[in-house]
């Protein structure tokens, strides 16, 4: 092949990258247009939970597809549903069609991000450049998140928030295009059988798992019908999952993948790294906000997204001459310094040295790691399980970033009921007859504080600071258990990839 050809899969790689990696940041920055438009503030949390339940519950079977039929193929499946999602979400009418036609768009989703890496490792066999290129493309993830909510301003206000939905149908066109007419496959010799029970398996274990972690203690309490019923489905769901991936011959995740101690330990660490992504993502600016009144979002997720971008980037460039091991190590570990710094944070800490923790998360820990995790997966698999491995990877992480903001949000939460019992004590509290100015409702009493008691407002706020950073030892646990986990990965390096026996399904691409 070509330098030309692989420069023209690149970039169509890369404009894969730029739709799911905008997608979410546009939405939310048009979303108070589509309220005005469509209506459904009840509901508008599920325009992104579908997306993000669809996306991770597919991610594996686009994965094991991927090896079995050709990765060209199924990311030009995954490209075409995330399309045709995208039209149909601009023609939406109501909010519950809106939901629908996200989960068709999430399904697509769950394609393209581990394909793309899948594509990289194919293409270029020089580990010194696949590990180039999968930094370079997560920064491309990183700028495409930080540019997603100027842009989806830019395109509501400007023409109507249903163009933030039509703009990703000329960028999806221009990849498959580009993809189509330059990268060969050849045919797989055999026809393997599709793992239908374990991919149906897969699905509704992930979905009721999702689903409980993002109902429960919000929606419906934890020991509810309903979210003790989903964890019994998902728990059902998963053993039968085990029972039929063990007996198939083409099952959706091989479990022998899991003996190698690379694709275990790192699955381990990658959850462990998303539960801290999500945890900090979710608690870090409501502590700004409520706690040292600092109300701006971008002054902390910027240069969270630049540093990540700085992390993934260099790397790249230095990572063949450290072991998975070493790297993975020191990222958990300073994860875990970081975590206890945020959870002995006060009200007098100053916001640039905030600022300066963010930046070392993202800069040390969760950059190189998102790359790492990648490669480290990747190239210690037979060619034939790349797909899959980097899906579970993605799929690892998704769900660790679930867990991780909803048991902090337990933690928190908690923390603050118990607050606003005392203080209805203290203050001898009771609930408004106007909803909109009660004082039992800390985000109220912070919203409309010239309306209540000074020594009230500080109590929440002494209130919020303390539970916010007790929630932030869920951060420090899991980046203790990642770091220990990265030790098990074993003394793997970045080196080329050996001769290996072909892939059973028989599929090749024309490199």
């Amino acid at each position: 092949m070509t330098e030309q050809k692989k420069g023209i899969i690149l970039l169509s790689i890369a404009l894969g990258f730029v739709l799911t990696a905008l997608d979410n940041s546009i939405v939310s920055a048009s979303i108070n247009k589509i309220l005005d438009d469509i209506g459904g503030l009840n509901k508008i949390i599920w325009v992104y939970t579908a997306y993000a339940l669809a996306g991770t519950s597919t991610m594996l079977i686009f994965g094991k597809l991927s090896d079995l039929f050709g990765r060209k193929t199924f990311y030009l499946i995954g490209i075409g549903i995330f399309l045709l999602g995208s039209a149909l979400c601009g023609t939406a009418g109501s909010i519950e069609q809106l939901i629908f036609y996200r989960v068709i768009q999430g399904i697509g989703s769950g394609a393209i991000l581990p394909i793309s890496f899948s594509l990289i490792y194919t293409l270029f066999t020089d580990p010194k450049d696949a590990a180039k290129l999968s930094g370079i493309f997560g920064s491309v993830f990183g700028l495409s998140s930080i540019a997603g909510p100027q842009i989806g301003t830019w395109i509501a206000d400007t023409l109507t928030w249903r163009w933030c939905f039509y703009v990703n149908l000329p960028i999806g066109i221009v990849s498959s295009v580009a993809l189509l007419f330059t990268l060969r496959e050849s045919r797989s010799e055999t026809k393997p059988k599709i793992d239908v029970t374990g991919a149906l398996l897969i699905v509704i274990t992930t979905v009721s798992s999702m689903l409980a972690l993002e109902l429960g203690g919000k929606d419906y309490a934890w020991g509810s019908r309903r979210i003790v019923g989903l964890f019994i489905i998902s728990a059902l769901a998963a053993i039968s999952f085990y029972v039929v991936e063990r007996r198939v011959k083409e099952p959706i995740l091989p479990l022998r993948l899991f003996r190698n101690r690379m694709v275990a330990g790192t699955s381990i660490v990658v959850f462990c790294q998303g539960a801290l992504i999500f945890s900090a993502m979710s608690y870090l600016p409501l502590y700004a906000n409520y706690v040292l009144g600092e109300s701006k979002l971008n002054l902390l997720l910027t240069p969270l997204m630049l540093s990540m971008i700085g992390g993934a980037v260099l790397i790249g460039f230095f990572q063949t001459h450290f072991r998975f091991r070493t790297v993975m190590f020191v990222n958990m570990a300073l994860g875990a310094g970081v975590s206890l710094l945020f959870m002995n944070m006060n009200q007098d800490v100053p916001f640039w040295q905030i600022i300066g923790l963010v930046v070392i998360l993202g800069l040390f820990v969760i950059g190189p790691l998102n790359s790492v995790s990648q490669n480290a997966a990747s190239y210690s698999v037979e060619k034939q399980f790349i797909g899959v491995s980097a899906s579970l990877i993605g799929f690892s992480r998704s769900i660790g970033g679930v867990m991780g903001a909803s048991v902090t949000a337990v933690i928190v939460n908690s923390h603050m009921e118990l607050s606003v019992n005392t203080a209805a004590s203290l203050f001898h509290l009771v609930p408004g007859s106007d909803k909109a100015l009660n004082p039992m409702d800390p985000e109220t009493v912070f919203r409309y504080k010239e309306y209540f008691d000074p020594e009230l407002v500080s109590y929440y706020k002494l209130a919020m600071d303390h539970a916010i950073t007790q929630g932030f030892i869920l951060s420090l646990c899991v980046s203790i258990i990642g770091t220990a986990a990265a030790l098990t990965v074993g003394p793997m390096k970045l080196e080329q990839r050996s001769k290996e026996t072909p892939a059973s399904s028989g599929f090749k691409p024309d490199l």
